[in-house]
């Protein structure tokens, strides 16, 4: 009897089409899990030609499709960007051609590992807002970004009309964003955070993916004369008043420069305590309060400065008003809280301090753009 000679070769046994793992070979492996977002992914033959490769990347419900190519002699396929996305699905459909001119399909998945840490960003102003014209975006990180370019290239400023925006790093948990000159009345301003899956540190990916936009309203400018104890307020270029203010003692001067309105209050409580004036002063119903830094500088209504508006600095550091207990309309403070919004620019001039610091509240202002463009991380 004769017996037939059976032999093996790249096509498995004679004449048997290999099993599709071994004719369409992926990396990661199928249904690996915790794979590391540095990872390679490829698909490959060790013999015929790939002939279709589709990938998609899947976290939560939303989709995408992985972008990628085929090499020209057919038997491999990368992505057109390397990494992975963390804490995602990943599935692979690659369709090949062996030898022999069959048609060998295969499906794999994998899943990305979720990052020991993630970031976002707390930004101002709110979403929907009306603006005053000297408004600067701010974003705050609640991790520190070591990789500020990448973080920096994810954050997009439209604006209509066009005009450039540029960012500045105060540290690595802060960007701010402004264009050269305060914004042209009217402008339309969207900012997107595409955050979601950005490396900003070893370890540390985004979570967002949001947007957020608003509008800038009428120009309105105050420019506060320690020495003169007066505040003029201009708006559209035209002057509306001139108001008596109290400043800031020799002792507790208040800052020159340009500072911008962030938040306002009907009333609130000023304790001396918390700015470091430990019991000098606990006032529970401070009327029309207007912030202008972070370490507590305010314009704010005041009802117990006597006769020192317009002739003496009296205060801690603050600018004063007129204003009745409980606040009144009809009062200078009153007056001119009802006619301001968040963004607007408040400048103190001839006062015996320091200018204020670019980082504390949104004092961006007061640096030229020169120095503001060269804090940016992308150049």
């Amino acid at each position: 009897m004769l017996t037939g000679a059976v032999a093996c070769g790249p096509e498995g046994l004679a004449g048997r089409p290999r099993a599709p793992r071994d004719a369409v070979r992926v990396e990661p492996a199928d249904a690996r899990r915790e794979v590391a977002v540095d990872a390679p992914l490829s698909v490959r033959v060790p013999g015929g030609r790939l002939e279709s490769v589709r990938v998609v990347r899947t976290r939560g419900a939303a989709e995408a499709p992985v972008a990628g190519r085929i090499s020209a002699d057919g038997m491999s396929w990368r992505p057109v960007e390397r990494g992975l996305a963390p804490a995602a699905e990943y599935r692979v459909d690659a369709v090949a051609l062996d030898g022999h001119g069959r048609r060998i399909a295969r499906r794999t998945t994998f899943r990305t590992r979720v990052p020991d840490e993630r970031f976002l960003a707390y930004s101002a102003p709110e979403h929907r807002a009306t603006v005053g014209t000297g408004m600067i975006v701010s974003l705050e990180f609640n991790r520190e970004v070591t990789d500020r370019a990448a973080v920096e290239r994810a954050v997009e400023v439209t604006t209509a009309p066009r005009v450039e925006v540029v960012g500045h790093w105060f540290g690595g948990e802060r960007l701010d964003l402004r264009p050269e000159r305060y914004w042209k009345p009217g402008t339309e301003v969207t900012v997107r955070l595409r955050l979601r899956d950005v490396r900003a540190a070893p370890g540390v990916h985004g979570l967002q993916d949001r947007t957020f936009a608003f509008t800038v309203g009428r120009e309105q400018t105050s420019v506060v004369d320690a020495v003169a104890h007066t505040m003029e307020v201009r708006r559209d270029g035209e002057r509306l008043a001139t108001l008596p203010i109290t400043a800031g003692t020799d002792e507790s001067p208040t800052y020159n420069g340009k500072m911008v309105v962030t938040e306002m209050f009907e009333t609130t409580r000023m304790d001396g305590r918390s700015v470091g004036f430990d019991g000098e002063y606990d006032i529970p119903d401070v009327p029309h309060a207007i912030r202008l830094t972070s370490s507590g500088t305010f314009l704010h209504g005041n009802y117990w400065a006597g006769d020192a508006f317009g002739e003496r600095n009296v205060s801690h550091g603050c600018v004063g008003l007129r204003d009745a207990k409980g606040g009144s309309s009809l009062a200078p403070a009153g007056w001119f809280f009802d006619r301001t919004l968040i963004g607007d620019v408040v400048e103190v001039r001839r006062s015996d301090d320091r200018t204020v610091a670019a980082d504390n509240g949104l004092g961006g202002w007061n640096l030229d753009w020169k120095t503001w463009r060269a804090g940016s991380a992308l150049g």
